[in-house]
């Protein structure tokens, strides 16, 4: 029985751009949490407990885009076609925020707010794209053979665009918990006063789109609501509950790296519920990851140049993140 290669590569890039929203997230939410922390001195701080990371987050991004070009043609033709404008603003935001981030630190005082606003602008663009590109994605792709026949705004619609804003409220509070493990004093209480009512706030945002979906796409309803599948998935959502709720008991103590965890696992089970929904679809809603394999002489070839990368990215972000451990005060930065 031979190697099933359409299903290694989905698992790889499924697996690569989680690791990408959830370390690029928090990187994001910082931004995105700007606005709510207007002292000089925390921003700095905020900056500096991702400044020895952040640009190695996007790595995954890359190894997801890379990925899906290689392994799965069909769908990298069609889902760039369909969904160009938001992916162009998606890569504006992170070149901005990039750009920000490395300027804001060298500007003269009476300028630095500027890049403070470009800060702001390019994580708050980067994000509501991600997470438009993703709400049309779900929602589907119309594919006639091998070709888009949809219009270059069919992603300007009520669901997308919803979960753009629910990918805000995400983003920021993986921000918010990160500096929450960071940080210490008056930026960590701060960040314990906003943590709560962003949790609530996304557990509202998972409530409507685990209602507006099934409402709207009975082929999702049928993979949740049918015998047996329910029992299988049950847990999912009882685990986002259960999750949710010791996020908020936590977030009356003292709490370190405990509401980053949970907040990853919320992420991780979101991921999952998606993952649920779609699959084996990579084109929604009828194009599964066979229909859109490349030949297996291609994904075979790389996946060796895969299976040599990924262990090596996981050394290095673990290195990294070992290497810079421990909370950020003020004046101590690595800029």
């Amino acid at each position: 029985m031979g190697i099933d290669l359409a299903l290694l590569w989905a698992i790889i890039i499924l697996f690569g751009v989680l690791m990408y929203v959830i370390m690029d997230g928090f990187d994001l939410g910082i931004g995105i949490l700007f606005p709510f922390v207007p002292a000089k001195e925390d921003r700095d701080i905020m900056m500096n407990t991702v400044a020895p990371v952040w640009d190695g987050n996007e790595t995954w991004l890359v190894l997801g885009g890379a990925g899906l070009l290689a392994a799965f043609p069909l769908a990298y033709s069609v889902i760039l076609s369909a969904f160009m404008l938001p992916l162009i603003f998606m890569l504006l935001g992170l070149i901005f925020r990039g750009v920000a981030f490395e300027f804001r630190f060298k500007a003269e005082e009476h300028k630095r707010h500027w890049w403070d606003k470009a800060f702001i602008l390019g994580s708050v663009t980067a994000t509501f794209f991600q997470g438009v590109t993703l709400g049309a994605y779900m929602h589907g792709v119309q594919v006639i053979g091998r070709s888009y026949t949809g219009g270059p705004f069919d992603w300007v619609a009520p669901f997308p665009l919803f979960t753009g804003l629910g990918l805000l409220v995400a983003y920021a509070l993986l921000g918010c918990t990160w500096l929450i493990f960071k940080t210490q004093d008056a930026l960590h209480d701060r960040m314990l006063q906003l943590a709560r009512p962003l949790t609530l706030t996304l557990m509202g945002v998972i409530g409507i789109i685990s209602i507006w979906t099934p409402l709207t796409h009975s082929n999702i309803a049928e993979r949740w609501f049918t015998l047996p599948n329910i029992f299988w998935f049950a847990p999912v959502p009882v685990l986002v509950l259960l999750t949710a709720f010791y996020l908020l008991r936590l977030l009356r103590q003292e709490p370190h790296a405990g509401p980053f965890l949970l907040t990853l696992a919320l992420v991780f089970l979101g991921y999952s519920g998606l993952g649920i929904s779609i699959w084996p679809y990579i084109i929604p809603p009828d194009i599964s990851i066979w229909d859109a394999s490349a030949p297996p002489q291609s994904q075979g070839f790389a996946l060796v140049g895969a299976l040599l990368i990924v262990p090596m990215i996981l050394m290095y972000t673990a290195w990294s993140y070992y290497v810079f451990r421990g909370k950020v005060v003020s004046g101590e930065g690595y800029h």
